[in-house]
Parts: structure tokens; sequence; C-alpha cells
């Protein structure tokens, strides 16, 4: 069991697919945890969210893209506050 696994053992995570690729059927598609994520596209395919940005990317594109940033930005946040909480200096 894929969840069973990743709770126990997974943190960090963004699952990202579009569903127009033949291989997210194979992928996760729901949220497991806060730190288990998974966003997907039903008008992606596979990694094209991957390659650089450009003017002419699609509207889909760009949410999505823009919920994998927001995502890392609480992560690397909930990081820092952590370790301001345990008194560790950041260099």
């Amino acid at each position: 069991d894929i969840n069973l696994v990743l709770k126990k053992f997974g943190s960090n995570i963004i699952f990202s697919n579009g569903l127009r690729d033949p291989y997210s059927g194979g992928g996760v598609l729901h949220y497991i945890s806060d730190s288990l994520v998974s966003i997907y596209a039903t008008e992606g395919s596979h990694a094209l969210y991957l390659l650089y940005s450009s003017k002419n990317d699609p509207v889909w594109l760009m949410k999505m893209r823009a919920s994998i940033v927001k995502v890392m930005k609480g992560w690397i946040v909930e990081y820092y506050q952590m370790l301001s909480s345990q008194n560790v200096e950041v260099v």
C-alpha cells in the first residue's frame, strides 16, 4: 500500500502529474499529508511543467507551476521556523 509506506517513510514530496500522460494512472493523484502532496493538471502531459516557462504557456500550466512553488515555499518557511524555535543559527 503506497499510502502506508509514504506516510511512514516519506516527507516533502510533490507528486505532479498530467492526466494526459499514460503514466499518470500509476501516479499518486491525491494528498496523503501536508508533506506528501499531489498536484495534477487534466490537460498536462509527461513532464511538460518541468520545461522552461514561456510567455506562450497555457494558464493551467502557469497555475500548476505556481502551486508547486507555493508548496515548496511553505516547506522552507516551516523549516526555518523549526530551526529558530530550536535556537539554531542559520548561516
